[in-house]
């Protein structure tokens, strides 16, 4: 184990530390700086905008990590930081999904938007599965298994020596 290591073990929250903190003291407990959907938006508009986020958010794109997925981290995430609420959040994140998905198309890179409809085609039905998991519990029942011939017992001595159970 490396010193940094045994450090960074150290530097770990103690368990209940949360709950010894004075209350309004995390930046989600005080009013957001940001309290209409029109100055969240222009906040991630300026986000959006520059070209190392926008590099980086069109290489995950094309990992396939859904832009519903990472609408919803980035409003989080500032909703945590104190920039806005969660009601302003939820109101801004169909224009982010919106704009992400009209940069994606600009840049022509396929992502996955996470709108679409599972498809369920290639699954089986629970009721499928446990129709034939009784088809073929009664298929092992049907056949005939036989059965191995029991291990005659040997006689054995009985222990001896200190330890030895005594009967």
């Amino acid at each position: 184990m490396v010193l940094e290591d045994v450090t960074s073990m150290f530097d770990a929250p103690i368990p209940g530390e949360s709950l010894t903190i004075e209350l309004g003291s995390r930046p989600w407990q005080q009013a957001s700086e940001l309290s209409t959907v029109d100055e969240a938006i222009e906040y991630y508009m300026e986000r959006l905008s520059t070209d190392e986020f926008m590099n980086q958010l069109m290489d995950v794109l094309e990992l396939g990590v859904p832009i519903t997925s990472i609408v919803n981290t980035m409003q989080l995430n500032s909703v945590m930081e104190g920039v806005h609420s969660v009601d302003v959040g939820a109101l801004v994140s169909p224009l982010l999904i919106e704009m992400i998905m009209y940069m994606a198309d600009m840049a022509k890179v396929d992502y996955v938007s996470g709108l679409e409809k599972p498809d369920t085609s290639d699954k089986l039905a629970p009721t499928k599965v446990a129709k034939m998991m009784n088809k073929f519990k009664q298929e092992v029942e049907d056949t005939d298994i036989e059965e191995e011939p029991s291990v005659e017992t040997q006689e054995t001595e009985e222990p001896k020596g200190l330890m030895a159970r005594r009967t």
